[in-house]
């Protein structure tokens, strides 16, 4: 039997079940029926909360018991076009009663709905992403393409951290580059460094909204086994969580998205599902910088 230490509280018996005002607001989104690979990532939002045991509140930035997070549930069958309905209106009711609403997935597909629900077509995305997501139809490799052509996001307004190389189509490259958006690309983070390149992608939006999607393959392999586009060469857990703190300092970001972790593929140690707990954790140490 696992004995508490009272002076130790943990960071999931922070989330508390609620929907009201507060500071952070985190609610889950499991889709995967759209997953370009086989994914059971609907088994992601429930695995990330429960790793949520294994950390403090305490970090540089200070306690973070004094934000207030809600837990406002999660999407029922979020994979057809009535669950991505549902989605829009949970990631406004979040947005609307928070400084900062958290979307768990979930493939990527569901940046689409949490983006529109999040953001109007004047705001702006931040993607951190070894990939473009502009492909054709409906899947978790379409979200950005969507919410530029059936959301009607301007391409200039779009910022894209660690697209990878290797990763995308010479197709799919070209017409990133004819909508407008900008690319950071991994080699870039690499010369210039995590805090200068939330500053360009921050700078580069003109926008009263922010929303970023996290996609966490854009990390190495090595820490993301349970992502499965994921590849050797991608930025480190640690690049990763420093960019959620980072932008989350801003005020304009309003909400982001945790996404394409099949906890259910994970490695034995859970690396993959802690580090999204340590992103909930960073955004909201963003938060508290404000």
């Amino acid at each position: 039997m696992q004995v508490e230490d009272e002076l130790w509280p943990r960071a999931a018996n922070w989330l508390q079940a609620g929907a009201g005002d507060c500071d952070i607001a985190v609610f889950g989104v499991p889709a995967h029926l759209t997953s370009i690979s086989p994914s059971q990532a609907n088994q992601t939002p429930q695995a990330v909360r429960a790793a949520l045991m294994r950390y403090s509140l305490q970090s540089t930035t200070g306690n973070l018991a004094r934000l207030r997070a809600l837990d406002f549930g999660d999407v029922v069958e979020p994979d057809s076009p009535e669950g991505e309905a549902r989605t829009k209106e949970l990631t406004e009711n979040a947005v609307n009663h928070s400084k900062l609403a958290i979307a768990l997935g979930g493939d990527n597909s569901i940046t689409y709905a949490v983006g529109s629900g999040a953001l109007s077509s004047s705001d702006a995305l931040i993607t951190l992403d070894a990939h473009h997501d502009i492909r054709t139809g409906i899947s978790n490799g379409s979200p950005v393409r969507r919410l530029i052509e059936e959301f009607g996001l301007n391409g200039k307004n779009i910022i894209q951290i660690g697209i990878n190389d290797f990763s995308n189509s010479p197709e799919y490259s070209k017409k990133a580059k004819d909508y407008g958006i900008t690319v950071i690309s991994r080699d870039e983070i690499a010369k210039l460094g995590v805090e200068a390149c939330v500053a360009k992608a921050l700078g580069s939006v003109n926008a009263e909204r922010v929303h970023i999607d996290f996609d966490v393959d854009v990390c190495d392999r090595s820490f993301v086994p349970a992502t499965p586009a994921s590849a050797p060469g991608g930025i480190s857990a640690y690049e990763l969580r420093l960019f959620a703190r980072l932008l989350c300092q801003d005020s304009r970001v309003r909400s982001i998205d945790i996404t394409e972790i099949d906890s259910t593929q994970d490695a034995e140690d859970q690396r993959t599902v802690r580090l999204a707990a340590l992103l909930v954790l960073e955004a909201a140490a963003g938060v508290s910088q404000r």
